[in-house]
């Protein structure tokens, strides 16, 4: 073999094994919070998800919300693990009622995966999904106010 093909060999030998996050020029490194919002958003772009956290996350964001000039947190609901090549994202939402709750799965599971290997070079090991509640149309409206039982 010649030594420039010899080269170009062992470089991709060395990108398939250490990703292309490593390459003789330094190492990028990816904090979590960069992946968990990532995974946040790709997971709010799919249909029939309604909100993501339990049941007290979701409180602290209604607080928060409310806060002039706050702004939602996109990671709430997702907690992840990054390694040096993999990730492993966990994510608790609400879906909408009259979803299949199965396919809302498979549909976040993959945007969740394509968003997050695109952006950052990690293989997403596995994505964990909790369904905490479902959503019924007509819980976002205020109770209609009930006129007094005395005078």
């Amino acid at each position: 073999m010649t030594e420039q093909k010899q080269s170009t060999t062992n470089e991709v030998a060395r990108t398939q094994a250490d990703g292309p996050l490593v390459t003789d020029q330094g190492r990028t490194s990816i904090a979590d919070t960069v992946v968990a919002k990532i995974a946040g958003i790709a997971t709010r772009e799919v249909s029939g998800v309604y909100d993501l956290g339990g049941g007290t996350a979701r409180a602290v964001g209604a607080v928060r919300d409310r806060i002039p000039g706050s702004r939602t947190k996109m990671s709430q609901g997702v907690a992840v693990e990054v390694g040096e090549r993999q990730t492993a994202i966990d994510i608790d939402l609400v879906t909408e009622y009259g979803v299949s709750i199965a396919d809302l799965a498979a549909g976040v599971r993959s945007n969740v995966t394509s968003s997050v290997e695109r952006m950052t070079g990690l293989e997403v090991s596995e994505v964990n999904i909790s369904v905490h509640d479902v959503h019924l149309p007509g819980d976002d409206q205020d109770a209609e106010p009930q006129g007094s039982r005395v005078e």
